[in-house]
């Protein structure tokens, strides 16, 4: 599921989600009677990632939940969702963290994307571009 929702989300080699799911502060699955409709996985600041998003976060926030993925089925697109997924997401870090982390595709383009962050209370803090600009992502926090 999370190869197939690139470019969305980055795709990994089976060891590489792994290991994030290993130093997971937060996952949660949903299911539908079809199976797995959606995922969203996250990771605390403090570790030694190789992802260049979370250090763009390590050197600039002391303390943050990197929502490293989130990826809802095709099939269950616009029925909630990921808004459920997100509320329960919020619900769990406040108190335990001062804020949640991610970033956007602008490059390829994700509007999508950036509207339901946004409709969420997220807000950027800053751009970071990549693979000599053919990647560009906008950075996103909300603070709890």
């Amino acid at each position: 599921m999370n190869n197939a929702a690139t470019p969305n989300v980055n795709a990994l080699a089976q060891h590489e989600f792994d290991w994030i799911v290993e130093r997971a502060a937060y996952f949660k699955v949903a299911e539908d009677a079809e199976g797995l409709a959606g995922f969203v996985l996250c990771v605390p600041s403090g570790l030694d990632y190789w992802s260049n998003n979370y250090k763009w976060f390590t050197a600039r926030f002391n303390e943050f939940l990197y929502l490293d993925r989130v990826v809802v089925a095709a099939r269950t697109r616009g029925k909630g969702v990921g808004t459920r997924l997100y509320d329960d997401l919020h619900a769990t870090a406040k108190g335990q963290w001062p804020r949640v982390t991610l970033e956007v595709n602008l490059q390829p383009p994700n509007p999508g994307s950036v509207r339901f962050h946004e409709r969420l209370g997220y807000v950027p803090v800053g751009v970071r571009e990549y693979d000599e600009g053919r990647a560009v992502v906008q950075m996103y926090e909300r603070q709890m």
